[in-house]
């Protein structure tokens, strides 16, 4: 398995883990026989398209979409002409209320080849069944990948939305790195503290602040 260059090196010693093997089988097996998102190749796409070194930023997500045509591997982002969720909707009016930029395209694989680690806690997902594969051994790794982040000299952004996502404080150093925490962009409970929270102009502040280029939303 070939993460990305970086990656490979950083996580080789979990993927011999005994989890990892079940968690493999499983994920097979269920791409076998059910409907499964995202595609089998995009599993590991945040990863393949933001190597470890070039991290600056994680916003980490749940669960993948579990519609047709949406999860494509980056947290939030879908392809295309596909209908924009409605937590991706939320994201794109924060940004124009923090910085004025009013995005059109919805998948954010530029922001991804910026340096944006776009990570689920849970990389798969049933057709349908939202969080179907927690439990299975995905946040044991997801968990992993944060941690050896947290490892770096470098400082990296921890964007947290949401309760999920700002239980793993506890696993970021903030003498080194950064956190941005608020609630989830979700309809559910965006206006709780999602909305007015300019995560957007903090993280490119800090980017500034670390002498590092600021992301071009």
């Amino acid at each position: 398995m070939y993460f990305n260059k970086k990656w490979d090196e950083v996580l080789i010693d979990e993927l011999k883990k005994e989890y990892f093997i079940k968690l493999g089988i499983f994920v097979k097996n269920e791409y076998k026989n059910k409907i499964i998102f995202p595609k089998y190749e995009n599993i590991f796409k945040a990863l393949k398209l933001t190597d470890y070194d070039k991290v600056k930023v994680v916003i980490l997500g749940q669960d993948p979409y579990h519609g047709i045509n949406e999860a494509h591997g980056l947290s939030f982002s879908v392809q295309g002409d596909t209908k924009r969720p409605p937590s991706l909707d939320n994201i794109f009016k924060e940004l124009y209320n923090d910085l004025g930029i009013k995005r059109e395209k919805n998948d954010l694989t530029d922001w991804a080849e910026q340096g944006i680690l776009l990570l689920n806690s849970v990389l798969t997902v049933e057709k349908d069944k939202a969080f179907s594969h927690q439990g299975k051994g995905w946040e044991i790794f997801t968990d992993t990948i944060i941690k050896k982040l947290n490892e770096r000299k470098e400082p990296v952004i921890f964007v947290l939305w949401g309760n999920s996502a700002r239980r793993k404080k506890e696993l970021i150093d903030l003498s080194k790195h950064y956190i941005i925490e608020s609630a989830h962009p979700s309809p559910l409970s965006a206006s709780r503290g999602f909305f007015g929270s300019k995560p957007f102009s903090k993280i490119n502040k800090i980017l500034k602040g670390n002498n590092q280029k600021e992301i071009e939303w």
